[in-house]
């Protein structure tokens, strides 16, 4: 049967770590049952050729919001939904909003945060020499992992697993390479209210906080709740309380 702890409102936000473990082969850091589903689909990934490896899961509260304020100050490249860069200092407040969240969440609301949610890539694929970008082309039909984006669409339903951000608009840019746990996501997103990240923010030093603030019931139903639903093969994924399949 599936047991699921529920996450108190420190873990949600990325402000405590104790809902999550360490893996070494390879190395993510993700909620135990989320581990043992991802370790399986990876050996199930390794057998058709593939070597599914993590480039990011947990994220906690201080690094994602270190990403957002060098994005905010131009100290990181920050782009538009094409992928065009932007200078930040000719943008206005709304206008650097809208372009870091195109691509990175506010600090307390990122899922990576919830020990579920990981980006992927295949370590066999990627050419020697080369640096992973997690960019939309290298996904793509004439990417280096074309074949890892085949398998996904094929296999990681049966392992709980499914893509929050397909469906381009008004919201996340599409990433193929991030991959959610739905049983254990599901949850999450449940929980994380307007109201609580509005007091995580309110106190934090995030740049752009008052402008933020002043949206973020919009920005919370664009940006955090405005994602692709999770099929029913993934939410049906069962696991036991030591997060193995039953």
């Amino acid at each position: 049967m599936r047991s699921q702890r529920l996450l108190d409102e420190f873990e949600l936000t990325g402000r405590r770590r104790s809902h999550v473990i360490d893996g070494l082969q390879p190395r993510c850091t993700l909620q135990r049952q989320a581990m043992d589903a991802f370790l399986a689909m990876r050996a199930a990934a390794s057998a058709a050729g593939l070597e599914l490896s993590a480039a990011s899961s947990f994220r906690d509260f201080d690094r994602q919001l270190s990403i957002w304020n060098a994005k905010y100050r131009g100290e990181r490249p920050l782009v538009d939904r094409s992928g065009r860069e932007l200078e930040a200092a000719a943008l206005g407040a709304a206008e650097r909003i809208e372009a870091i969240l195109a691509w990175s969440a506010l600090p307390g609301a990122s899922r990576h945060h919830w020990g579920t949610d990981l980006d992927v890539f295949d370590a066999a694929a990627l050419p020697d020499g080369v640096t992973l970008q997690l960019t939309p082309q290298e996904y793509s039909p004439a990417g280096p992992f074309a074949r890892l984006t085949v398998w996904l669409d094929g296999n990681m339903q049966r392992f709980g697993f499914y893509r929050p951000y397909v469906t381009a608009g008004q919201g996340v840019s599409p990433e193929p390479w991030h991959l959610s746990f739905a049983p254990l996501a599901e949850s999450c997103l449940a929980a994380l209210t307007p109201a609580l990240l509005a007091r995580v923010l309110a106190t934090s030093a995030l740049e752009g906080r008052e402008a933020v603030l002043a949206r973020l019931p919009d920005l919370h139903r664009r940006f955090v709740a405005g994602i692709d639903p999770p099929p029913a093969l993934s939410l049906a994924y069962e696991f036991s309380d030591h997060g193995r399949m039953v």
